[in-house]
């Protein structure tokens, strides 16, 4: 289980400390994986991918998946630190880490959602999120796990 811990994102709760840049350099981090309503690129030298979405159970993230997957991996492979938000730091980041623990660990979601629970307390999905998780675990994570090889 601690293994895991060290595989996961940089991980901060809310979009102010995405933009501490002091705290972002300390942390190696080169990429930002922002999810939220707004979201958008906000400072310069860093690489982002911007997906926007609402914390809303009706929202469809698995869509998401794969190309977050891929941007985490690939930052991580290098080395490089790459940090995951959302505004609160609750659900829709949570829901990214945790498909990414899945394709680069054998845990199923609630395993995966529990090592990013031992870092983050307050880690929490919406149901909608969830049952997303359980949907990639069942049909998808495989197919992705065989791409991050």
């Amino acid at each position: 289980l601690f293994q895991a811990i060290n595989k996961l994102p940089s991980f901060f709760p809310s979009i102010t400390d995405a933009r501490d840049v002091e705290q972002l350099s300390k942390n190696n981090i080169t990429h930002i994986l922002s999810i939220h309503d707004s979201a958008r690129p906000m400072l310069e030298g860093m690489k982002y991918l911007c997906i926007p979405a609402a914390d809303s159970p009706s929202q469809n993230l698995a869509r998401h998946f794969r190309e977050s997957i891929k941007f985490i991996h690939e930052c991580r492979l290098t080395g490089e630190g790459c940090l995951v938000h959302c505004l609160a730091g609750v659900s829709r980041s949570v829901t990214l880490v945790v498909a990414y623990i899945m394709t680069i660990t054998d845990f199923g979601w609630e395993d995966a959602l529990s090592v990013v629970r031992a870092a983050r307390s307050c880690a929490n999905p919406n149901m909608g999120f969830q049952r997303q998780l359980q949907e990639f675990e069942k049909h998808d994570v495989d197919q992705v796990n065989e791409l991050q090889k």
